[in-house]
């Protein structure tokens, strides 16, 4: 079953991630090259760029979640459509906009990237962190440490929370404002946040401890809009209002000549609490330790989808047989909907001593959705009327890992291995409801179900050879999916189960890396091969269609798993006040998984996983960091990047081969200018920027508007002003010029954001 390529073995599908540990955490000297701050060690093994961002970057940032402290790091976004948005995916390079398993997304160390599924809907769980509480953002671009899986294809980040130093707290408040204007959607969307946190330090004594909570209230702008269907025969109801978009090509999308735009989506109207207990312990015999615990609360209602449609007296028309534009149309798939989950994360980590030169670590952490209920209405009419409707019901769902590693020194060679164990489940059921805001009365529709284990052990080897530095690693993993079905009502009008056979495999992934440090200079070349398996989502777990109908092609229980080659070249030289880093990166990938999401013949949306034979990116990168520019005080971060990313070899689709992966831009920069003005007042601008890229595999969709990928140019500015040592306010605006871009979904246009924060 398994076939070799050169000293690796292919390896079916893996569900599920190995918790890693931690890099070692050196001191930021000439080993590691790091783009921003310099301050504080890195936290993840630093091969290929690597990014650490922290205080100072993050004062010019207006932040209204977490993610967003990261929004100018180099060659680097989150697919962020408004504030609050729980499918905010992170990319890196050439990585789609929903390729959400190839990022390692971990706070303090434990994971909480969503490797359930691979897409928008599987996104890190940012909502476990508030920015008031963070010390450091640590960025590494791709897989090159033994330590991580093949889930750090793309890359991997680390969230660092503020560990207390003595008694201390503090408080911040935020305000949000969009006005929004597209289609005819008029209006102005607003939000506001409460976040407060207590910290303690034993004055003699290895113990501190942190508890933290965020509340967050948000409107964001409509998503979607849904469009009338061409009919035939009698004439409806006459009505205006309906809307042609003139830049709209996609065939079949809501806006084209073919189907009109009668209705937005509702506001995304978005509630979360968040509360948290982080225990630390510091001892003098050099044993260390931490338990975190967080609960994490999402709310997401869409009420009332906003109908553009009027008949003759004035009222809106929201569905049924229509006639406008000189023909009769139906206007249907305007519904109402809300989701509720409660999360959990609860992790442990120690770290000791165990001889001379040798310290060992366990890292031991769990995600649990204890609850993830979505209810939409069968139609527009049965939402407001509270009629019948369907409910998604996920559960039990969540993940536990563990790892084990030992660090250790030996003259000029630094020596680390682990051993790492988890299991990843879900378990999916969908229901028709006789009354769509409850789950009473619920009858069975379809079921989908899985799991996965997974083994893995890997080891590096580092040499300090004077000015070089020579690094060789490997990681083995062996994985098993199983329990895995789907359910579904049979002929008999019964429920029966389909159940699918378990897998095995195993993969062998080797690393090598070797740095040159020449004073101001340093270079490093980096080299890996990985493994990205399928997720429990892309295996066992299907969806709904846009229609809310079960997608049965939206998974695929033979998928193969991604397997890459990757190489990274980085040279940075640091002049004094300015420092330049530049950086070469090429990917091969066989068995790329990609879902491609459009419209069918009726506008739904749809999307099913695949493999693609054969994808291949490479690209140019540069970053500067000057400090002090012409005059003390006036700090630039800014970045650039080319990248080519194409389909290579895809048997199943020829006309894809050659043309630019989708949602890839061929540039993309990042930049943050940061002035301080006095002692106490600094002014930001920012500015992010990407080329227009393809929305499809075929390179034949290219546009600005619903449906499509678009270019983004945003300048954001921000004040902060500190006005005494503990009390301080913000102001600032994102995308000042109002641009309207998209990633399918709209992004904000201009939104603006008022804060105070108070520390003790």
């Amino acid at each position: 079953m398994a076939s070799h390529r050169r000293a690796r073995l292919s390896a079916l599908p893996l569900l599920c991630i190995a918790a890693p540990a931690l890099a070692q955490e050196a001191e930021n000297d000439s080993s590691i090259l790091v783009v921003g701050q310099k301050g504080a060690p890195i936290t993840i093994d630093p091969r290929g760029l690597s990014v650490s961002l922290g205080d100072a970057q993050f004062a010019g940032v207006n932040a209204q979640n977490v993610e967003d402290l990261m929004k100018y790091a180099p060659d680097f976004f989150v697919r962020k459509r408004y504030a609050g948005d729980s499918n905010g995916v992170p990319g890196f390079r050439g990585t789609h906009s929903t390729q959400s398993a190839r990022t390692l997304v971990m706070v303090d160390g434990f994971v909480v990237s969503n490797f359930l599924g691979n897409s928008f809907g599987f996104a890190p769980k940012w909502g476990v962190v508030g920015p008031g509480e963070v010390e450091q953002f640590d960025i590494v671009y791709g897989p090159y440490s033994a330590r991580y899986p093949g889930n750090s294809m793309g890359g991997i980040v680390n969230i660092t929370t503020r560990s207390p130093e003595k008694t201390e707290a503090f408080a911040t408040v935020q305000g949000l404002a969009e006005p929004y204007d597209q289609y005819g959607t008029h209006a102005t969307y607003r939000g506001w946040s409460g976040e407060a946190g207590l910290g303690w330090r034993q004055q003699d004594g290895p113990w501190s401890a942190r508890v933290s909570g965020r509340h967050f209230r948000n409107d964001g702008q409509p998503m979607s809009w849904y469009g009338l269907v061409p009919a035939t025969g009698a004439p409806g109801t006459a009505v205006t209002g309906a809307v042609i978009d003139p830049g709209q090509a996609i065939p079949n999308a809501p806006g084209s000549a073919g189907n009109p735009i009668f209705a937005a989506q509702s506001p995304a109207a978005t509630t979360q609490d968040q509360a948290k207990l982080r225990i630390g312990y510091d001892g003098a015999s050099g044993v260390t330790g931490e338990m975190l615990f967080a609960y994490w609360r999402n709310l997401d209602a869409q009420y009332a989808p906003d109908c553009y449609l009027r008949d003759a007296a004035g009222n809106k028309v929201c569905e049924g047989r229509v006639t406008t534009l000189g023909r009769t149309w139906t206007a249907a798939g305007a519904r109402w909907s809300r989701t509720v989950r409660d999360e959990f994360l609860a992790g442990g980590r120690i770290a000791a001593p165990i001889g001379a030169g040798v310290t060992a670590k366990l890292n031991l952490s769990t995600y649990q959705i204890a609850r993830s209920d979505g209810f939409t209405s069968a139609s527009w009419a049965a939402g407001a009327a509270d009629g019948a409707g369907l409910l998604a019901r996920q559960g039990p769902t969540g993940w536990y890992t563990a790892e084990l590693s030992l660090d250790g020194r030996a003259g000029a060679l630094d020596l680390a291995a682990g051993a790492s164990a988890n299991l990843y489940r879900t378990d999916l059921t969908n229901y028709t409801l006789p009354r769509w805001r409850t789950d009473g009365g619920r009858v069975f529709s379809t079921r989908t179900f899985g799991r996965t284990r997974l083994l893995a052990g890997w080891a590096e080897a580092r040499l300090h050879a004077d000015a070089l530095v020579f690094t060789l690693g490997a990681r083995l993993e062996s994985w098993r999916a199983f329990d895995g079905g789907l359910g579904r009502i049979g002929a008999s009008g019964q429920p029966v189960t389909n159940r699918y056979a378990a897998r095995s495999d195993t993969a062998f992934d080797p690393k090598a890396s070797v740095e040159w440090h020449g004073g101001a200079t340093s270079v490093q070349l980096s080299l890996a091969e990985a493994t990205r398996f399928p997720t429990v989502g892309e295996l066992f777990q299907g969806s709904l269609n846009g229609d809310g109908s079960f997608n049965r092609d939206s998974f695929d229980p033979n998928l193969k798993p991604e397997r890459s080659r990757d190489a990274n070249l980085v040279v940075a030289h640091d002049f004094g006040r300015l420092k330049l880093t530049g950086s070469a990166f090429w990917q091969r990938v066989e068995d790329t998984i990609f879902a491609f999401a459009g419209f069918n013949q009726n506008g739904v949306t749809t999307s099913s996983f695949k493999n693609i034979d054969l994808t291949r990116q490479y690209g140019l990168e540069l970053i500067a960091e000057a400090r002090d520019v012409g005059l003390p005080g006036l700090d630039i971060d800014a970045n650039a990047a080319w990248i080519d990313s194409r389909t290579v070899r895809n048997a199943s689709a020829p006309a894809a081969e050659g043309v630019q992966f989708p949602r890839i831009p061929r540039w993309r920069l990042n930049a943050n200018v940061r002035y301080q003005v006095t002692p106490r007042l600094l002014a930001s601008l920012g500015l992010r920027y990407a080329t227009r890229p393809n929305t499809d595999l075929f390179g034949l969709q290219r546009g600005d508007t619903f449906g499509y990928t678009s270019e983004l140019f945003a300048l954001d500015a921000r004040v902060n002003w500190k006005m005494t040592d503990r009390f301080r306010l913000s102001a600032g605006v994102d995308n000042i010029t109002n641009d309207r871009a998209w990633v399918y979904h709209p992004y904000p246009q201009r939104s603006f954001l008022v804060e105070a924060g108070w520390t003790l």
